[in-house]
Parts: C-alpha cells; sequence; structure tokens
C-alpha cells in the first residue's frame, strides 16, 4: 500500500492562516464584545431564567461557559471555534489546495466579517458559524461517503449544528430544510433509493432534536412571553406602517380606541421603515400595546393584510430594502466594538464598560469599511450567485452540499422580507459568511476533491 499522500504547502499555510486568523479575532476581542442584549443573555445564563424575547440556546450556552469561566470567553472560543473547524474540514477534502486558496482564506481573515464580528457575543454569529460548519460536516460526507462509519458519523455532527444553528436564530430552520435537501440528493447520486430516506430522515431527526431541546430550555424560560411580545410588536409595526402610507385606513376588528388612536397619530408619525425602536419613543403606544389581547391584534393583521394585500407587500418592501441594502450604513449598526449594558447588570457580571486601546483600535479598522463594498450585503450577494454558478456546473459531490448551504442563505435572507423590524446588518451575516467561505472552498483548486476520491479508492480507503 503507498504511503499516505501528504497535504501540500499551501494546504497547511491556508489552515495556519485560517487557525491563526480566528485566534486573533478572539483575543482582541478577548472576553468577548457584548451589547446590551448580550449583557443581558449572560446574566440570563448564569441566573439559569431564560427571556424568550432571543432563543434561549444563547443564554444557556453563555451560562455553560460562565459556570467554567466567569464571562463570556469560552462562548467566544467555541463561536470561533466552529467556523475554524468548518474551514480546516474543508481544505482536509482537498490535500493539494491551492495557492489561490491562501490569497482567499487571508482576505477572509483581515475582513470585518471575520476580525471584528468572530469576537461579539450575537445570536446571529453562533447561527452562522454553526450553520457553516453543519454544511462543512454534510460537504465532508458527500466526499467519504463510501465509508459507511464516516458518512454516518459526518452526518450526525451535521444534524446536530445544524439544530443548534436552528435554535439560534427564530427563523434559522430554513437551514434544516436545505440541509435534508442537500443530503437526500447527495444520497441520490449513490443509493437512489434511499435518498428520499436519508432527507426525510434527517429532517425527522433535526426536528425531533430541535423540539427536544427547545422544550428542555422551556422548563427556565419565561413561558414564550417574549416571542409573544416579538409577534405583537411586529404586528404593530405593520399596522402602524401601513397606516402611515395610507392615513384613512380603517381599522375594523381592532376594537380598542385609545390604541388606535395612539396608532394613527404617535404610530403613523413615528414609523419608519428603517427599524421598530422609533416606536418605542411612544410610551402611551407601548402600554397599549401590552394590555391588547394578543388576539385582537392578530385579527386585526389578518384583515389588514387580506384586504390591502398590496399595500403590505409595499410596506414590507420598504423594510427590506432596508435590512438588504441599508441604504444608511451608520444608521443600521455595521459592526460593534465594546462592552454596554445596564450599570447594575455590568457590576452584577464584573464587566468593564471602559474602552481598551486595542477596542479603539479595532472600531477605527472597521470604520475604514464603513460605506465600501466589504459592508454591503449585495456584494457578498452577488458573489454568492457567482459561487453558485460554479458550484453547480461542477457538481462534484461537496459542491452540491457547499451550493445548498449558499440557496440556504437567500433563503434565509428572504424571509426578513415577512418579519424585518430593523435594518441592523447582523441579521443578515450568514449571507456574507455563507459567500466567503464558498470562495474560500472553491479556491482550494479546482478537480481537487475528484482527485482525492481517485486517490483514497487506489488506495482502498473509501
Amino acid at each position: 500500500m503507498k504511503p499516505r499522500r501528504q497535504p501540500s504547502t499551501a494546504g497547511i499555510a491556508a489552515a495556519a492562516i485560517v487557525v491563526l486568523g480566528l485566534a486573533a479575532a478572539a483575543a482582541i476581542a478577548w472576553p468577548g464584545y457584548l451589547s446590551y442584549d448580550s449583557v443581558l443573555q449572560l446574566l440570563q445564563g448564569r441566573t439559569g431564567a431564560y427571556n424568550t424575547w432571543h432563543p434561549p440556546v444563547m443564554a444557556w450556552l453563555l451560562g455553560v461557559g460562565d459556570a467554567a469561566m466567569p464571562g463570556a470567553g469560552l462562548f467566544v472560543l467555541f463561536d470561533a471555534g466552529l467556523l475554524c473547524a468548518a474551514m480546516v474540514s474543508l481544505l482536509w477534502l482537498r490535500p493539494r489546495a491551492s495557492w489561490a486558496a491562501v490569497f482567499v482564506v487571508l482576505l477572509c481573515v483581515l475582513s470585518p466579517q471575520f476580525l471584528i464580528y468572530q469576537g461579539i457575543v450575537w445570536k446571529d454569529v453562533l447561527f452562522a458559524d454553526a450553520a457553516v460548519a453543519g454544511f462543512a460536516m454534510l460537504a465532508c460526507a458527500a466526499v467519504r461517503w463510501r465509508d459507511v462509519s464516516a458518512r454516518f458519523v459526518f452526518i450526525g455532527i451535521a444534524i446536530v449544528l445544524l439544530t443548534l444553528a436552528a435554535l439560534a436564530r427564530q427563523n434559522g430552520a430554513i437551514v434544516i430544510v436545505f440541509g435534508a435537501i442537500a443530503l437526500g440528493v447527495i444520497a441520490w447520486r449513490d443509493e437512489r433509493r434511499a435518498a428520499i430516506l436519508y432527507g426525510a430522515g434527517a429532517l425527522l431527526v433535526s426536528a425531533s432534536l430541535f423540539i427536544a431541546a427547545s422544550l428542555a430550555l422551556e422548563t427556565r424560560g419565561d413561558g414564550g412571553y417574549g416571542r409573544l411580545s416579538q409577534v405583537k410588536a411586529l404586528e404593530l409595526y405593520d399596522i402602524a406602517g401601513m397606516v402611515a402610507a395610507k392615513p384613512g385606513l380603517k381599522l375594523k376588528l381592532l376594537n380598542r380606541p385609545v390604541l388606535e388612536n395612539l396608532i394613527r397619530s404617535d404610530g403613523a408619525r413615528l414609523y419608519t421603515p428603517q427599524q421598530y425602536d422609533t416606536l418605542a419613543a411612544s410610551p402611551a403606544l407601548q402600554a397599549a400595546l401590552v394590555v391588547t389581547p394578543e388576539r385582537r391584534l392578530l385579527d386585526e393583521w389578518f384583515y389588514l393584510v387580506r384586504n390591502n394585500f398590496g399595500l403590505y407587500l409595499h410596506v414590507r418592501a420598504a423594510a427590506f430594502r432596508w435590512v438588504t441594502l441599508t441604504p444608511d450604513i451608520a444608521k443600521c449598526h455595521p459592526y460593534y466594538v465594546g462592552v454596554s449594558g445596564p450599570p447594575d447588570v455590568l457590576r452584577k457580571l464584573g464587566l468593564n464598560d471602559q474602552p481598551r486601546p486595542r477596542d479603539r483600535a479595532l472600531s477605527n479598522y472597521g470604520g475604514w469599511f464603513v460605506g465600501t463594498p466589504i459592508f454591503s450585503h449585495i456584494t457578498f450577494g452577488i458573489i454568492a450567485i457567482i459561487a453558485l454558478l460554479i458550484l453547480f456546473r461542477r457538481r462534484e459531490p461537496a459542491d452540491i452540499v457547499m451550493g445548498y448551504m449558499l440557496l440556504s442563505a437567500f433563503a434565509f435572507a428572504l424571509s426578513f422580507f415577512f418579519i424585518s423590524v430593523a435594518c441592523d446588518y447582523r441579521y443578515l451575516y450568514y449571507l456574507d459568511l455563507s459567500a466567503l467561505v464558498a470562495s474560500f472552498y472553491i479556491a482550494t483548486g479546482p478537480g481537487a476533491v475528484s482527485d482525492y476520491i481517485e486517490s483514497h479508492n487506489r488506495h482502498g480507503r473509501i
């Protein structure tokens, strides 16, 4: 038997850049950059009482890390570790990686999407990293398909990671669906009669894990009050937007004179497709929203959408334009550096909100890219489309999986047409990251996966 072929110098160099680059991102941010919501989630993780306004899995993971080492440092390492493992595993598929991969990965780790975002304690980063890692494991399964043991190990890891991603974002279940489809397509190439079983089985297992984990986390939650509040806020946002666009719009089913008057006055005046927070500037409107039964608000929302569907689409399109195009990037919070939160909570957690020299330096670094294509979802959308064309034209096993990863990113972005209430840049971070990772995968070298399979077939390892 011939000795196993050693990874190329370019592959080793690319792997080193990935590891060192993500380690640098974690070290610079250590023990993590926490915004207001992140600080509250860390407190929830420490106390074990979760608020479902945000997915509880985030608070749970923060609590696990905090128990081992106080703070969010271990969570940041876990987050960055997911992305690091994903990219190195893609290199492992291609032991003869090209030097183009070294160039592309260097650009990746120097981008704010890596250097800044991987140090931020946000559910959006956890979602993106877990989703990318899940698809990377499916790519490994695709390449090692004939090795039954390896195949099922990689599929099992992928299911866990994609389920984690789904738990991390309210609309994150999209990645489970696309992961199951990708698995079915891969199985179809080799075991056509079992293709549906693979796809449906993965979907069923992921859904079961998702439900079981959600129920377990709910035992320490607020009974879903946070999610209910989010739904009511979205409904108010849409109703206020439609009234602002058409002042004479009739509200027939609400039957809450106080809330209706406030929607027509404060709601219409304060509404902006840029973000919901402007509506929070009216305490009276928020108080009236809290005491309004969910069913009544929901009935009114359905009535308005059903009878004014064109108007609804107009309002939603304006909000979607802000979250995708970010026409005023400075108002859409392109990145975050530092620590902020309620003073009493910061004291309880032992956190210091004073900026450090390295924080200022990193913030200035991010500022260089604001207003450039680097902070533009359109840029990464175009990159993703080009990558899709390349991947689905080559159609190697791992190519198909990476293509479905990009499709899931587009589907995830499109879901914000219906749920967007703010233009924060981080909401579509998954699109940016998946485009970068797919570009890196393509740059490792055309045809390398086929060569890898051929080599291992000759050596009897597949």
